[in-house]
């Protein structure tokens, strides 16, 4: 008997190909974490040591997702989030750097 497959919102935008990609998705979810974090204690100076390894992590992290990512919204919410990322690592290092 057919069952209908529901789906959030989040994870059709994803998956456009109809496949579940479950480690792809944790690293798309991981990176935009991590790039929101960076990007907001980004512009505040006292939580740069935050900003700029936050930063980093998200830049390494959707590096790597982009490489085994399977579909074009993977990809996409990927740039987007690497994007936030490194604008958070820049603003965190212009006000102290990883160690600082």
């Amino acid at each position: 008997m057919a069952q209908a497959v529901r789906r959030s919102p989040v994870s059709s935008l994803l998956n456009t190909d109809g496949r579940r990609h479950p480690v792809e998705n944790r690293f798309v979810a991981v990176t935009a974490v991590l790039g929101v974090v960076a990007f907001v204690t980004g512009f505040f100076p006292g939580l740069s040591l935050i900003a700029s390894w936050a930063g980093l992590l998200g830049i390494v992290s959707g590096g790597w997702g982009q490489m085994i990512s399977a579909t074009t919204g993977e990809r996409f919410a990927l740039v987007v989030s690497m994007g936030a990322a490194a604008v958070g690592f820049y603003l965190g290092m212009s006000n102290g750097g990883l160690f600082g």
